[in-house]
């Protein structure tokens, strides 16, 4: 029998909402599109910009940043 163990690491990250937005801004598409990209809602894409969600995964970041073509500089010490 398979087993996933899921390894969780906090980093805090001073105005990633607002990087979010601006690269977003920048990239002119259309959140709908982004958050598709991303593997992620509509909803959820905007609750992070808008500073409304505490957390958010790892994959969703990495989603971000592969939707939009950047990298937030979010890193992670283990």
């Amino acid at each position: 029998m398979l087993m996933n163990v899921v390894r969780q690491i906090k980093a805090t990250v001073p105005d990633l909402s607002q990087k979010i937005k601006e690269a977003r801004e920048k990239d002119g598409r259309s959140v709908q599109v982004l958050a598709t990209l991303a593997g992620i809602s509509t909803a959820y894409w905007y609750q992070i910009e808008q500073g409304k969600r505490q957390w958010i995964s790892e994959d969703s970041l990495r989603g971000i940043e592969k939707a939009l073509g950047v990298d937030l500089g979010v890193r992670f010490n283990d």
